[in-house]
């Protein structure tokens, strides 16, 4: 991987006590930078911080608890990085999860909720977080959205359409922002091992299937060429590459994280 000195810049990551989030902390750790780290689930996320505190003794770490639909939330967050860290250069929106619901069954409570999480969730942040960017020198903020937003899928309705205004949200940031020296891009996921999937293995797993073969086989049930599932990690590279000015010249794009189940050109 290509080695970048982040010392002195700051990043922030919404939903980062774990999976994508937890993986891209480490990274921007890894390289140096202060890393801001929020989550919903207390527990999860002291935990979190705990892996992260004794991986990277002396680190300069925030974990705080902070729902990305709450204004206020999001506002106090925003407070304890600027009153710890003094800036932000780089900010990924992570926070969200899929809803599998067809048209006929989503109802518009669904709809709402489906919306204002993928929506909200990304605009509340990037408010909050915009003072301080507009004074950082490569600034850039990410958000992990997913192939859906390209690729919907009849059994997950309100979710692809969703994503499919991220998308477009992306765009019109990154052409909005661009004048003031900041950088806005996506990537788009398909399947990456999550807590959620280890769930379903315990449930559905076959009597003495590993977890390679019980993933390996829904990976080819869903026709993804490279066999598996995504990791954390890998996802985490693509958001770190676009966060960071290895990728200065690139705003209002995405980057394909779906193991080539993509399906257009």
């Amino acid at each position: 991987m290509i080695q970048i000195d982040l010392t002195g810049q700051v990043a922030v990551v919404t939903g980062g006590s774990s999976g994508i989030g937890l993986a891209t902390a480490e990274l921007f750790l890894r390289a140096g930078a202060s890393v801001a780290i929020c989550g919903r689930d207390a527990d999860r996320l002291a935990a979190a911080e705990a892996a992260l505190n004794a991986q990277f003794p002396g680190a300069q770490l925030l974990a705080q608890s902070c729902d990305v639909l709450d204004a206020d939330a999001v506002a106090g967050f925003a407070k304890a990085v600027q009153d710890r860290f003094g800036r932000t250069d780089m900010l990924v929106n992570n926070a969200g999860q899929g809803r599998v619901s067809t048209f006929a069954d989503t109802t518009d409570e669904a709809w709402r909720e489906e919306l204002d999480l993928k929506y909200f969730g990304v605009i509340r942040p990037t408010r909050a977080f915009l003072p301080m960017l507009r004074d950082a020198k490569h600034a850039a903020i990410v958000c992990v959205n997913s192939l859906l937003a390209l690729q919907p899928e009849p059994h997950m309705v309100a979710t692809s359409s969703a994503r499919a205004g991220l998308l477009s949200l992306v765009k019109s940031l990154a052409t909005e922002l661009a004048p003031q020296h900041i950088r806005v891009n996506s990537i788009l996921i398909g399947i990456v091992e999550s807590g959620q999937w280890r769930r379903r293995y315990a449930t559905q797993a076959k009597p003495g299937q590993s977890w390679e073969d019980w993933t390996g086989e829904l990976a080819r049930s869903k026709h993804i060429p490279l066999g598996r599932f995504g990791l954390p990690e890998e996802a985490a590279q693509a958001l770190f590459y676009l966060a960071t000015p290895l990728s200065s010249y690139t705003t209002g794009s995405h980057i394909d994280v779906s193991g080539g189940v993509a399906r257009h050109v």
